[in-house]
């Protein structure tokens, strides 16, 4: 800014803070940061549809087939000299990134976040990333809410509301689903639902939606008209593909985390490109389907036109034989968990939402498939019903959303006619797959490093709390050599601890020695030159490891050992104390901003 506007600014917050209460400003906040995601989606999706179309035309299929895997590669070398020449910062996977940024950098985003994946997640798309662009429009909603909040010098509570008002605003955007985008932000951004909280995001979802419909019209990304209504006789089968979606659901999450685990180790990010781009390019060639988010593949699912599916195929390949036509559309399954896997894990940008909602609803319709086809039940099961359901099935297990996938495809229906299995798909899924797979695709990483942030409110304030100002430094060092009256005289007289590390000189931890230690023996002159630290020291009671610990570990190490102080070794080396007393009155403090 320049002074002249930072005078105007500085005025307008006098004015606020005087005019307007802070209730009715977060009111209004939730309302703009609504229309700004509503506004990212329109744009990320337009955006999208340009390229898909402009590549995707006449282009391809008068030229050659080919192109298909092209494509992809082309795509994500442009996204890998876009962020290394012109974003020259990190882009982190959506959601997964605004979870950390919630847990550990006190609801701080980075200002770049508002506009990287609207330039990054259309490109990685739209040249056929098999991704979606859920994730990145919630990030870009959630940058948007993070950095409105520190321009008007809103606390960390509010900064995290106004994120997810955000996230709930760009989900609103994307399915003009508003409900379901509220829980969508409780269940994945672990927001306490008050009336406090629910204004806000009632106010953003609303205007999100409304922005949608202005610049969208009535065009939806999923198209489906209910026409068979839920039969008693189904819930059976509604039972069976419960546990089909935690099957998949399983698949799903496992796939993922092993090929994303196998990319990790690949340090060169050209070496990721060719070795994710060339795999991905061969698998949109000879499955086309698989080419960007799917919704296309999804509405003609929905539709029951299966044929339009397994035709789209290089060697135009089209069969009536039922039992192909189910080993295809498994094939689809299979293959698109690894296809989205790779975008990943090659440097796409993008979200999981839509490959979620892809695998469910092909999972769906092969499971309703099968039951019809064989010879086994008499029932006949609706194709599209249960392919409708069967994508709330896969949300469930692999989001851990089983409430967002209810209302979500409750909304996209139209009504509640298909409640019931709903429910029963969503909760069989999520509990099976829960049980395997403790934690969702978007929490994993944060949850491997104790960094996530759930319901459990004891342990998301332990987790907010910066250790670094935990750690005390200010201690009196002893080496294992010195005399008992070389640390009377330089450590118990000049120093006001009653403890005292030992280390080496190469501050390798060695031991402590306490006021206790010595108490009976230090007025003892006679005994100053004959004893010396290294026969008087002790092992501490535990350690605590910088790199490793969380406040949570921390606490349970004073548990277990009833010690009051703990030593904290940093890449080995002795680096300080941490203090019983310190961490409780830490824990006090934040609890009370958080609750406030």
């Amino acid at each position: 800014m320049s002074s002249k506007s930072e005078i105007l600014f500085r005025k307008f917050l006098k004015w606020r803070y005087q005019n307007i209460s802070n209730k009715q400003f977060i009111r209004i906040a939730s309302a703009v940061i609504g229309l700004l995601a509503g506004l990212g989606a329109v744009v990320l999706k337009n955006l999208t549809h340009f390229i898909q179309e402009l590549l995707e035309g006449e282009f391809i299929k008068d030229i050659h087939t080919a192109f298909y895997f092209i494509f992809p590669i082309l795509g994500l070398l442009i996204v890998l000299l876009v962020k290394k020449y012109g974003i020259r910062k990190k882009v982190g996977h959506g959601i997964p990134s605004t979870l950390y940024a919630i847990s550990k950098l006190k609801g701080i985003l980075p200002r770049h976040q508002m506009w990287a994946s609207v330039i990054t997640a259309p490109i990685t798309v739209g040249f056929g990333g098999s991704v979606g662009l859920e994730g990145p429009t919630v990030a870009t909603g959630a940058a948007l809410g993070s950095n409105f909040a520190r321009l008007f010098h809103l606390n960390q509570t509010t900064r995290t509301l106004l994120i997810g008002a955000a996230a709930a605003g760009a989900m609103a955007s994307i399915f003009k689903a508003p409900i379901a985008a509220i829980v969508f932000a409780v269940e994945i951004f672990s927001l306490e639902l008050t009336l406090a909280s629910m204004i806000p995001l009632l106010l953003a979802s609303i205007t999100a939606v409304l922005t949608s419909y202005f610049f969208l019209g009535d065009d939806v990304l999923l198209h489906f008209n209910l026409e068979d209504k839920f039969l008693l006789s189904d819930v059976t089968f509604y039972v069976f593909l419960g546990v089909a979606s935690s099957m998949a659901s399983i698949y799903f999450s496992k796939v993922y985390f092993n090929i994303g685990a196998f990319f990790k180790k690949i340090k060169n990010p050209y070496y990721k490109l060719l070795i994710g781009g060339s795999l991905l390019g061969v698998i949109v060639y000879f499955i086309p389907p698989l080419f960007g988010e799917g919704f296309t593949t999804i509405n003609s699912i929905l539709k029951g036109n299966v044929q339009t599916v397994i035709s789209n195929n290089v060697f135009n390949f089209t069969t009536e034989n039922v039992w192909i036509i189910i080993s295809l559309l498994i094939g689809l399954i299979l293959f698109k968990i690894i296809a989205s896997s790779l975008t990943f894990g090659a440097g796409g940008v993008g979200g999981v939402f839509a490959p979620t909602l892809f695998t469910g609803s092909v999972t769906g319709y092969v499971f309703a498939l099968i039951v019809n086809s064989s010879n086994l039940f008499s029932h006949h099961l609706s194709h599209t019903n249960f392919a409708m359901v069967g994508m709330a099935g896969l949300m469930a297990g692999v989001l851990h959303a089983p409430l967002t996938a209810i209302f979500l495809i409750a909304e996209i229906t139209g009504g509640y006619e298909l409640f019931i299995p709903l429910m029963i798909v969503s909760l069989i899924s999520f509990i099976i797959t829960k049980k395997y797979i403790p934690h969702n695709i978007y929490a994993h990483d944060l949850a491997e490093r104790g960094e996530l942030l759930t319901h459990d409110k004891d342990k998301n304030v332990l987790m907010q709390l910066d250790l670094d100002k935990l750690i005390e430094t200010d201690f009196v060092l002893l080496y294992p050599e010195m005399t008992l009256g070389e640390v009377v005289k330089n450590a118990v007289v000049k120093s006001p601890r009653n403890h005292f590390p030992v280390i080496n000189e190469e501050r390798d931890f060695l031991g402590i020695l306490t006021i206790n230690d010595i108490r009976s023996i230090m007025f003892n002159v006679e005994l100053y030159d004959t004893i010396n630290v290294r026969s008087l020291m002790h092992d501490g009671s535990d350690i605590i490891y910088y790199e490793k610990d969380s406040a949570e570990d921390i606490l349970n190490k004073f548990k277990s050992s009833g010690a009051w102080n703990l030593v904290v070794l940093k890449d080995g080396k002795y680096f300080g104390f941490i203090s019983k007393s310190r961490l409780l009155t830490a824990y006090r403090r934040k609890l009370i901003v958080v609750t406030a």
